[in-house]
């Protein structure tokens, strides 16, 4: 998972720091020595100095520093530029959009241009730079099962309602019936709602799913108004005090206004508590201008990249987030109900090799 990307970065990096280890050390100017007078000369030469030998750490403190002088180099803007153009190149090589690139380099070039380093440590200070500069970047996901439990607690006596979004083919109807199961494992107990009355074969497909998990599905016809479905699914929920409420929606094209239209109408008649956009890991740009869009039209507070699994360059979660400044809240890594894992921000960097 994310191979690419982090030998990418790891062959950046080994490459700047080898290239300017070779920079002549940071000069430092030396005090001019007093020349003395001549009619002092005599006199001092009369003189007997005597010098107390120094104690073995007062020695090596001043080797160390000696050391440190002699091996210190600084990174010149000049120099940066010439690495830059690669390092914004491999990004969005590996599915990193052009706005989360130019605001990585530009971070780095922050937190290294002027700055002084021992040679030895230019690799591992721009390395704990990347690190720094991503952990920055992603957003920090929050718990779901805490909502919803807090929900549960709540005087409130309602089910708490995810509404899922994404276009065709991104894995949204699997990754419905994998939060089932992930909910159904934490004791939280959930209904499905059919709201996809338009693709052929949607509902079969859920109700399927539905089976296997033994959890009910709501449907009702197809050509029906999907926000019904959704409606009539809550209304069973309450009535059966049950914890959860997912909402399928039909897959659609995020520049097709009619059925932006009726997803918008779905949110405002069932009015979610949570709204997650599903979108595949391995789309790169494609999906983080889908989450962009439906970030517009209905306000999403969550996404769940599928595919993660064979997702080789990684950029997608990279950008995800941050162009629509929602958190990426799952990974889905596989076709089994049990491959999706909570995203991990200090995991995801760790894949990275930082």
């Amino acid at each position: 998972m994310f191979n690419l990307l982090k030998d990418k970065l790891k062959n950046w990096t080994k490459k700047i720091s080898e290239n300017i280890s070779k920079k002549p050390e940071v000069s430092e100017e030396k005090p001019r020595e007093k020349k003395p007078k001549i009619g002092e000369v005599k006199e001092k030469k009369s003189k007997k100095i005597v010098v107390e030998a120094p104690e073995k750490e007062e020695t090596k403190g001043i080797f160390k520093s000696i050391s440190e002088k002699l091996f210190k180099v600084k990174i010149s803007e000049k120099e940066f530029e010439v690495y830059s153009e690669d390092l914004e190149m491999l990004l969005l090589e590996n599915n990193v959009a052009l706005e989360v690139a130019e605001e990585i380099v530009k971070k780095l070039k922050e937190k290294i241009i002027g700055q002084e380093f021992l040679k030895k440590e230019i690799e591992s200070q721009i390395k704990e730079s990347f690190k720094e500069i991503i952990e920055d970047i992603l957003i920090e996901p929050f718990d779901i099962i805490g909502k919803i439990n807090g929900k549960k607690k709540s005087q409130e006596k309602e089910p708490y309602v995810i509404l899922f979004c994404g276009i065709n083919g991104s894995g949204k109807t699997t990754t419905i019936a994998k939060i089932a199961d992930f909910l159904k494992e934490r004791k939280l107990s959930c209904v499905l709602a059919a709201a996809d009355t338009f693709r052929s074969a949607a509902i079969e497909q859920l109700k399927k799913h539905g089976e296997k998990l033994n959890v009910k599905v709501i449907e009702h016809e197809y050509g029906s108004d999907p926000a019904s479905v959704g409606f009539d699914a809550i209304k069973y929920a309450k009535k059966n005090f049950i914890d959860c409420v997912l909402i399928d929606t039909a897959g659609r094209i995020h520049t097709a206004k009619d059925l932006l239209r009726e997803i918008e109408k779905i949110s405002r008649v069932c009015k979610p508590d949570l709204k997650i956009f599903v979108g595949e890991s391995i789309t790169g740009n494609d999906a983080v201008e889908q989450a962009k869009s439906f970030n517009w039209h209905i306000g999403i507070d969550g996404i769940i990249l599928t595919k993660s699994d064979i997702d080789e360059k990684g950029g997608t979660a990279l950008s995800v987030g941050y162009v629509t400044k929602k958190p990426i809240l799952y990974l889905g890594t596989g076709q089994e109900y049990d491959k999706i894992e909570p995203f991990n921000k200090q995991k995801f960097i760790e894949r990275l090799g930082l």
